[in-house]
């Protein structure tokens, strides 16, 4: 269960590169070949957090239980309304609000700064996350076949996708990077708990 939501920093690399290992040693959930070290998660957190969120889900006693962070999802201008978005959780706190908790915070985030899509790439087959994903939310858009090679076979990923702001109308404005919003207050309503969480 998560007790409180932050925005990550870099010296939380131990903790991420920790709930990410076996995502990347033990299964395909990952096409990383080898788990990235502390200090080479630490340095995408940094990387990220000016212009997308990054952000831990810590227990009761302030260990960090999870982690959910958007990124660009495509470097050309026009795909500027969009972000790819991941969340992985610690094995002893799965199934237990979680992710959910994280991703909530985390979409609030991407509205407040004015963001259209986000998308999400699995692995397949994944039939957690794919469930997860769609009791967000997340529709279906397609599968790519045999797209990665690892673990002695070719895997499959499927794209699903979240609409955050619906409409067809032109955006009013640019995006908002997340360094202005970090500090403000609604990024601290955006990471407010609920208590079902």
């Amino acid at each position: 269960m998560a007790r409180a939501l932050r925005v990550a920093v870099p010296a939380d690399g131990a903790a991420v590169a920790a709930i990410y290992r076996p995502h990347v040693v033990d299964s395909v959930v990952s096409f990383e070949l080898e788990p990235p070290d502390a200090n080479t998660m630490g340095a995408r957190i940094a990387a990220t957090l000016p212009k997308f969120p990054y952000l831990v889900a810590t227990d009761a006693d302030g260990e960090v239980v999870g982690y959910a962070y958007a990124n660009t999802h495509r470097e050309r201008a026009a795909y500027n309304w969009t972000a790819e978005v991941s969340v992985y959780v610690a094995e002893r706190v799965r199934r237990g609000g979680v992710a959910r908790a994280l991703y909530g915070a985390l979409f609030a985030l991407l509205r407040a700064q004015r963001l259209r899509q986000a998308y999400a790439v699995i692995t397949l087959p994944n039939p957690p996350s794919v469930a997860c994903h769609e009791a967000l939310g997340f529709v279906a858009l397609g599968r790519c076949p045999a797209v990665g090679w690892k673990a002695g076979r070719w895997c499959d990923v499927g794209y699903w996708g979240l609409d955050l702001a619906g409409g067809n109308d032109a955006p009013a404005q640019e995006i908002i990077p997340f360094s202005v919003l970090a500090d403000g207050q609604e990024c601290a309503a955006a990471l407010t708990v609920p208590p079902s969480a």
